[in-house]
């Protein structure tokens, strides 16, 4: 079980963060690092996946990330139109300002709530992108100053997503990162066949029993309810790219399209008909 993987990343001399422009990969990485992680991305629709959460996002997503959270490469099921930013910082960055000065008292509050990852929408995700795609032109030190006023406004933004809400459950997932991205990975090629709970109880050396109990316990959901709930996800993403209905219900594993749409609306809130119409006005 060696499907995830801990990113060593490498610091320029005398830096505290990492600024670049990943290219387009589309590979399932799953992977953690104990730096903290800002990631721009803008495409079509995407896949978000940090800890225990999975959810679509389309045109673009801004996501901040603790320390130590696996999570899965932003890049993965694009195809084109992609670019994205990413700030990987030491969780010293700013050595003892962070946690001591009074004036850092949101910033700090900040760094505490992305242990469990957040996700930022609307006018601040909108502001920060800008920003975020001005820092290249500037030196190390304006660099520092510009993300420091970055998370001062993340820091009191009220349109943000708490991606882990329950603590324990993340705390218990960040223990077990190398069996629970086994497990991922399984569903992650398995989906749209008949993923088998029995073989990948075996893959991850677990009884059956034991394994509905540990991933209960991990996820809040029962096995099915996952694979059903990442197929739902999947299908959101390819609808958002204009896919026809009846060939995204097939191409996700579901054999029904009558229990696709009724399980659809159940989990997004509408059926595949108007979220597609609704994806396509908000993209006009």
């Amino acid at each position: 079980m060696n499907e995830i993987q801990l990113e060593k990343v490498d610091f320029e001399p005398g830096k505290s963060f990492k600024l670049f422009s990943p290219r387009l990969r589309n590979t399932f990485l799953w992977h953690y690092h104990p730096e903290f992680e800002l990631v721009y991305v803008e495409a079509d629709a995407g896949i978000r996946h940090v800890g225990a959460h999975i959810s679509s996002y389309t045109q673009s997503d801004l996501v901040l990330i603790g320390s130590n959270i696996p999570h899965l490469n932003f890049d993965y099921r694009l195809r084109s139109d992609y670019h994205q930013i990413v700030v990987q910082l030491r969780e010293n960055f700013l050595g003892r300002a962070i946690g001591t000065a009074p004036e850092m008292a949101l910033i700090d509050q900040l760094f505490k709530r992305a242990k469990r990852g957040i996700a930022f929408y609307g006018e601040t995700r909108t502001a920060i992108a800008s920003r975020l795609k001005n820092l290249k032109e500037m030196n190390s030190f304006e660099q520092l100053i510009e993300l420091v006023r970055i998370f001062n406004v993340l820091a009191q933004s009220n349109e943000y997503l708490i991606l882990n809400e329950d603590d324990i459950s993340i705390q218990f997932f960040l223990k077990d990162k190398i069996r629970m991205g086994a497990i991922y990975e399984y569903i992650d090629a398995n989906y749209n066949r008949k993923p088998d709970v029995n073989v990948v109880a075996a893959k991850v050396n677990l009884t059956t029993a034991a394994f509905c109990r540990y991933f209960k316990r991990q996820t809040k959901m029962t096995f099915t309810d996952f694979v059903n709930q990442y197929r739902i996800d999947i299908a959101k993403n390819l609808l958002m790219q204009d896919k026809n209905i009846t060939e995204t219900c097939y191409d996700v594993g579901f054999e029904s399209l009558s229990y696709f749409n009724k399980l659809f609306k159940k989990l997004v809130g509408v059926n595949p008909s108007n979220f597609r119409k609704n994806i396509r006005q908000q993209v006009s």
